[in-house]
């Protein structure tokens, strides 16, 4: 940026160094353009609201701090409801100014320094956290990666073996593919040597072919540039290549994408049946040292996810310690070109537009290069955002699978708060604990079922009564004084009317006969439907006078229990007992406290 281009130039001046001298002392990268962009935008607001009075800004006049109050607080009306836009701007500018006052040289006015220090006059917006790929898009994924990390080593072993078979171009030609590979393996060419080849025209077929791929002309324009793509990517991973790598170690170790590519060749040492990786995480400020095991082999084979969309988790997992030997020896001839690069295995060769080579870390932001041109080539269709993030969400999803939902344990390289921030939002676990209350409720409603107490219906008349009781569990003498009236309790029989649940034991109940049909002592038998109709009537009118909570809280298992039974009989015998009822041979006795209701 320019600081001239704007009146308030001093101002200008004063946050583009404290940006500069930022960006050189963090490294960042990917957030450097939000600081120049909120430099822009207050700039163009102080240029607006204070005119030509703008020349004289400067963060140690006084006089500014309702200026910078108007612009943070007109920052979201250019930008969608719950953005995060206008708080990143925001706070940009007010890291600068903290940067700036902590400097003992460099002054800020007081009041411009409490701003930036207090609390933000915005809200921070809403962050969608990104969901997790899908089981099977996972599963493509890792599969795709290992279908190229196999396609780049047999390419870079053939185009090696090529180059063993050719001579200088010189002595051979200049049309050659096995020339051209060995004069560029020795360095005896470069790739600028290759605009100075015949017109494509006259290029022999193997050589087009080799070019453009099987079938495929060149364009004649570019085919030269194309070529000497080709041919250093004969020799030399390319960025692409090494999207497999980074795959099949975030599937391996269940680290981060800035750990799995953040070590060199000296944060390796093999173990007898394993590997331990040196993983530094930046932005944490985390080193670790951690040892990762070849498990045995097995010939159970990886179980599949079944049609009614259970989750499997594939096994055998894939092993780290083979990922990093490949990749140890996919890249040793890039890491010899460029020794002073010791942080990371992850380096590749590129051929600029012109004709330049460059040997570089991996560098996944230019055009072409990403994670999503990578699923394209590889042709892995994936739904949602495209972004590497998600490969690391399905493994810790695998990772809270096994563990059965143990926080604890899944969270075993950051906090649990992390965790169930970041991670346990996603739709795998979300399915996973929704099936699980499903499940624990299905459970423990059974068992409440179970343990519902209620009465016993018992159909029929005559002897075939007296056998049913029998057979349910009475003893003979307990279904005679049943079938007698001897424990008719009003509405229902009693087996023991001294085995109360409501009571004591060897008191007599005393809540029959108000309670009976919530009694597992009960026993209906045909000769109380008269008394239950009478009680229905009586439940009914308490329905009138009571509140639904209370009524529910009172009388409500009584209430189903009671139409429960009453729906058992046919149409005839509820008729007749009706009509027992009309001619005054069935009373319900109730105790007095039953005419009575408290709504509390």
């Amino acid at each position: 940026m320019d600081p001239a281009a704007y009146r308030c130039s001093l101002l200008a001046m004063q946050l583009a160094d404290e940006w500069t001298e930022y960006v050189a002392a963090t490294a960042i990268t990917g957030n450097a353009h939000t600081y120049a962009q909120a430099i822009d935008r207050i700039c163009q607001h102080v240029d607006l609201e204070l005119g030509p009075e703008a020349e004289r800004a400067s963060l140690a006049a006084p006089g500014l701090f309702d200026t910078l109050v108007r612009w943070e607080l007109s920052l979201p009306e250019g930008y969608a409801p719950g953005s995060t836009r206008p708080a990143m701007l925001a706070s940009s500018v007010r890291v600068l100014i903290i940067r700036r006052d902590d400097h003992p040289g460099r002054m800020v006015a007081p009041d411009l320094a409490r701003l930036a220090r207090g609390t933000a006059l915005i809200n921070s917006g809403e962050r969608t956290e990104r969901d997790e790929f899908t089981r099977e898009e996972k599963r493509a994924i890792v599969r795709a990666a290992w279908v190229s990390a196999h396609a780049t080593r047999k390419r870079l072993d053939e185009g090696w073996a090529l180059a063993a078979q050719g001579r200088h171009p010189v002595q051979g030609s200049w049309t050659s593919i096995p020339d051209l590979l060995w004069g560029l393996s020795r360095e005896e060419i470069t790739c600028g040597d290759v605009r100075f080849l015949p017109p494509p025209r006259e290029w022999p077929p193997e050589l087009l072919e080799f070019t453009a791929g099987p079938g495929n002309i060149p364009y004649s324009q570019s085919a030269r540039s194309q070529l000497a793509r080709r041919l250093f990517a004969t020799l030399y991973p390319t960025t692409l290549d090494l999207h497999a790598f980074r795959v099949l170690l975030m599937d391996a170790t269940g680290y981060t994408s800035e750990e799995v590519t953040g070590f060199g060749e000296a944060g390796v040492e093999f173990l007898p049946k394993g590997v331990r990786l040196t993983l530094r995480k930046n932005r944490a400020g985390l080193l670790r040292h951690r040892a990762f095991r070849d498990q045995a082999q097995t010939d159970v084979p990886a179980p599949q996810d079944d049609a009614a969309g259970q989750l499997a988790v594939d096994w055998p997992r894939r092993q780290a310690s083979d990922v990093v030997r490949q990749l140890l020896e996919l890249t040793a001839r890039v890491r010899a070109q460029i020794p002073h690069i010791t942080d990371t295995l992850f380096v590749s060769a590129t051929v600029r537009p012109d004709y330049s080579t460059v040997f570089r870390p991996w560098f996944t932001e230019a055009n072409g290069a990403g994670f999503g041109c990578w699923l394209d080539a590889m042709n892995v269709p994936v739904k949602g955002d495209r972004h590497i993030g998600r490969m690391r969400k399905s493994v810790k999803v695998e990772k809270a699978i096994v563990a059965e939902g143990r926080i604890s344990e899944a969270a075993d390289d950051h906090t649990e708060e992390t965790f169930a921030g970041h991670y346990a939002q996603g739709t795998t676990l979300r399915i996973l604990s929704g099936r699980t209350i499903a499940t624990a409720q299905q459970h423990w409603f059974g068992k409440a079922l179970d343990r519902v107490d209620g009465p016993t219906v018992v159909a029929g008349t005559g002897d075939d009564t007296k056998g049913t009781l029998e057979g349910s569990g009475l003893s003979a003498q307990e279904a005679e004084d049943i079938m007698t009236g001897q424990l008719d309790m009003g509405v229902s029989h009693c087996k023991n009317p001294y085995q109360s649940p409501y009571s004591r034991p060897g008191e007599l109940c005393a809540v029959a006969p108000l309670r009976c049909l919530e009694c597992r002592n009960a026993w209906i038998l045909p000769t109380n439907l008269p008394q239950l109709l009478l009680f229905k009537d009586h439940l009914r009118r308490l329905r009138t006078l009571l509140t639904p909570q209370a009524f529910t809280r009172l009388w409500g298992q009584s209430w189903v229990n009671l139409n429960a039974v009453l729906e058992e009989r046919t149409p005839e015998d509820l008729a007749q007992a009706r009509k027992h009822i009309e001619a005054g041979q069935a009373v319900l006795h109730l105790p007095l406290a039953a005419s009575t209701e408290f709504d509390a």
